[in-house]
């Protein structure tokens, strides 16, 4: 087990409200013992309520963020979040490319919380040829999974291992790859994600917390991932037990999150609801 502190990265987009993208991404390494660092690959106009306006920053100016991060900074795993256009992301594909970066977590963010469109389509297909076969782990929920099959989504845990399958077969087949399958879009009071390698599927059942305080779910838990795999590193089943260990801490972050007051739509997690003293004490 890993006892010096990792350095992880972030590039996503940036939500004003702090719920999710970057902000959201270095909160959680922050409660998870990691240094966080931050790539910005798309600006949005955001609020708990939904996304009014979307900006795409200059190709290169990303890939210059980037290389000049990597130049100077050992990075221990890098997460992968909102990219907004072909071009961005085949930038970012050329540039992990390029400084071979370890342990990607790639979350294929297309749809915000309120339903807002967040992926170019024409930026779907570029990230199964270009990200995918960097990435060590793909995390997407089940409309995402819809959209990366070309399909509809999964409406059941049986659907869901047949999803999970085909998506592994998206990945390299030669080297250790992982799916992360995310049932929260599934109905009743238990969610279930799928674990998948190409050879154990593992059924992670918990119970389902009703709350509409679920704003930037998705970009927490893969970042959670992310801050927890160099400490697994060396381990049994380090990539399970990263994964296990995220679930727990999101499970929290989610029951604690009405502690917070932020807008009146869906509100934020409590990614430091270990950390921070309850309110009123």
């Amino acid at each position: 087990m890993r006892t010096s502190i990792p350095n992880v990265l972030s590039i996503a987009g940036v939500d004003p409200s702090g719920g999710a993208g970057v902000l959201a991404d270095i909160k959680t390494f922050s409660a998870l013992g990691a240094y966080g660092c931050g790539v910005i690959a798309a600006l949005t106009a955001q609020n708990t309520c939904g996304v009014t306006a979307v900006h795409v920053p200059p190709a290169d100016f990303l890939r210059v963020q980037i290389d000049t991060l990597f130049a100077d900074v050992a990075l221990d795993a890098t997460k992968i979040g909102m990219l907004g256009s072909a071009q961005v992301t085949m930038t970012v594909a050329e540039r992990l490319a390029h400084w071979n970066a370890a342990n990607v977590v790639l979350d294929p963010v297309m749809i915000a919380k309120s339903g807002d469109a967040l992926l170019a389509r024409d930026a779907i297909a570029m990230l199964r040829e270009s990200l995918f076969p960097q990435a060590l782990m793909i995390t997407p929920n089940l409309p995402e999974a819809g959209v990366l099959l070309e399909q509809r989504a999964p409406e059941s845990v049986r659907e869901m291992y047949r999803a999970a399958e085909r998506l592994r077969m998206l990945l390299p087949l030669s080297s250790e790859r992982w799916v992360l399958l995310k049932g929260g879009h599934l109905p009743g009071n238990e969610l279930v994600d799928l674990l998948f390698d190409g050879d154990r599927m593992v059924e992670m059942p918990a119970p389902r917390i009703e709350t509409k305080n679920t704003h930037g779910t998705g970009c927490s838990f893969s970042s959670a991932i992310a801050a927890l795999l160099p400490r697994h590193a060396g381990g049994f089943r380090p990539v399970e037990a990263a994964v296990r260990q995220a679930r727990q801490w999101l499970h929290g972050a989610i029951a604690h999150s009405g502690e917070l007051t932020v807008g009146s739509g869906h509100g934020p997690l409590h990614h430091f609801h270990a950390l921070w003293p309850p309110a009123g004490k």
